[in-house]
C-alpha cells in the first residue's frame, strides 16, 4: 500500500507536467502533430486538418493527460485513470514513430509510459475488481436462492409433520 501511494504519484506528476506543457506551450507538439497526420494522411484517406483545428487536438489531448494525471495522483478512480493514461499514450506512440523523430529515445520512453500505466491499471490495491464482485454477487445470489428453497422445504415438512403429531393425539 505504501508503494502504491508513492508511485502512482510520482508516475502521475510526469505525465501531469507533460499535460500542462501541452496546454501552455502547444507548438511544439502542433509541429510533431502536423508531420505525423501528414504522413498518416498519405497513406490512408484521412482529411486534412487546418492549424487551428490540429492546435485543438492537441491541446485537449494535453488536457486529457494533465486531468487523468492528477486522477491518479490523487487516487480518485486510479485504475480508470491509469487506462485513461495508457490510451491516452497510444497516440503519442504513434505520432512518435510517424514524425520519424530523430530520438529513439522519445518512443521508447512514450513505449514505457503504456506499460507503466497497463500495470497501474491491472493493480486492484487489495480489493477485487469488478469481474470478481460480478461472479460472486452471483454466486451469492444462487446460494441465497437455495437456502431461501432449503427453508421453505423444511418449514412445509415441519408443517406436515405438526399435523400428523396433531391427528395421532387427537
Amino acid at each position: 500500500m505504501f508503494v502504491r501511494r508513492i508511485a502512482r504519484p510520482l508516475f502521475a506528476a510526469v505525465v501531469v507536467a507533460d499535460g500542462v506543457d501541452v496546454l501552455r506551450t502547444p507548438e511544439p507538439h502542433v509541429a510533431r502533430a502536423r508531420k505525423a497526420w501528414e504522413d498518416a494522411r498519405a497513406r490512408t484517406d484521412l482529411p486534412s486538418l487546418d492549424h487551428a483545428q490540429l492546435r485543438t487536438a492537441v491541446r485537449v489531448h494535453g488536457g486529457a493527460t494533465a486531468a487523468a494525471g492528477v486522477l491518479l495522483a490523487l487516487g480518485k478512480a486510479p485504475r480508470a485513470a491509469a487506462l485513461a493514461l495508457a490510451v491516452l499514450t497510444v497516440p503519442l506512440v504513434v505520432t512518435e514513430k510517424l514524425a520519424g523523430s530523430d530520438e529513439p529515445r522519445r518512443l521508447l520512453e512514450r513505449l514505457s509510459r503504456v506499460g507503466a500505466a497497463l500495470i497501474l491499471a491491472a493493480d486492484t490495491a487489495g480489493r477485487p475488481g469488478m469481474a470478481w464482485r460480478v461472479r460472486h454477487a452471483r454466486l451469492d445470489k444462487a446460494a441465497s436462492r437455495e437456502a431461501r428453497r432449503a427453508v421453505a422445504a423444511a418449514a412445509s415438512e415441519a408443517r406436515t409433520t405438526a399435523r400428523a403429531l396433531r391427528k395421532a393425539t387427537t
